[in-house]
């Protein structure tokens, strides 16, 4: 295949849209239209496992959307990238990533966050509230970025996966007390330390946001069944992101969308008023990567 691959002409600009995160690395080359060349998958791309892995799953991910569109590495001078990093705010990690070497006409990177927030609402003004394994409120604002909580778990991220474990958690040492009521979900997770709180302070010595997080589906399959002790813990943990979509709004964030793995189970148990005024996502964080990259916003009536 030629160098253009299925490109076209080798000097069309090209978007290649990096979203790296702490479970997997996703990669898509597209034109200028949004047409998609070529995709490509690598594992976690996330600061904290050092920069070395991080470039190393982001090389592979993006090499591998080169290789689908049948474009060699060294032919990549049209391509600009746009790179979405879990932890680029730790310090130095931005000048380490840029000084890696690439085959690009150029490289921009932002934290990715930013890119899903970007993808949201197609590069114009906004903000979304992230609900997963984790919480945090992220917007952009005539020019300015603002930031409600994410700041890391235990002293933050509240509402979120880890929250719902650790909630669960908590209340289910108060049952074995007889502090409380012992309902089924309560049980379930006493069950899980052998019924035995020696357990649950060992594993507490070395858990991490991840482990407490594990939990959360069972906290809202018990929602489901109508479990008393689920309901109060859902209805804790929708006020803390319900005051986070609110804070986001007092700042003039134009429209609000609810995102992540939690996201949705979440927003079924905030007040009327602020569900009504949630958006919809308007794209993903590699829309928001090729975003980043330059690719103009796709048009859009919403």
């Amino acid at each position: 295949m030629s160098a253009g691959g299925r490109s076209g002409h080798p000097d069309t600009p090209l978007y290649m849209a990096v979203d790296g995160g702490g479970t997997g690395c996703r990669a898509r080359l597209e034109t200028g239209e949004g047409v998609i060349l070529g995709r490509g998958l690598a594992g976690p791309a996330a600061t904290r496992f050092g920069i070395e892995k991080t470039w190393a799953a982001i090389s592979t991910a993006f090499l591998n959307a080169l290789a689908e569109a049948g474009i060699e590495p060294d032919k990549a001078g049209h391509v600009h990238a746009g790179i979405g990093v879990a932890g680029l705010s730790r310090q130095g990690a931005i000048e380490a990533l840029r000084d890696q070497p690439h085959p690009f006409a150029s490289i921009t990177f932002a934290a990715d966050g930013e890119i899903a927030c970007l993808g949201a609402h197609n590069g114009g003004d906004g903000g979304i509230v992230i609900v997963g394994t984790g919480s945090c409120g992220l917007a952009r604002v005539k020019g300015c970025n603002i930031k409600v909580g994410g700041y890391g778990f235990p002293v933050s991220d509240e509402g979120s996966g880890a929250y719902l474990g650790l909630r669960a958690i908590r209340m289910a040492m108060l049952a074995h007390d007889g502090r409380m009521e012992k309902t089924a979900l309560l049980s379930e997770v006493l069950a899980r330390f052998e019924d035995d709180p020696r357990c649950v302070v060992s594993w507490m010595d070395r858990a991490t946001a991840t482990d407490y997080a594990t939990l959360a589906p069972i906290v809202v399959r018990h929602v489901d069944d109508g479990d008393p002790s689920a309901r109060r813990i859902m209805q804790d943990a929708a006020s803390k992101i319900d005051a986070i979509c609110r804070a986001l709004f007092e700042r003039g964030t134009p429209r609000l969308s609810l995102i992540g793995g939690l996201g949705s189970v979440m927003e079924t148990w905030l007040a009327p008023d602020l569900r009504r005024r949630l958006s919809p996502q308007l794209g993903d964080a590699l829309d928001g990567a090729a975003i980043l990259a330059g690719r103009p916003p796709r048009e859009t009536t919403a």
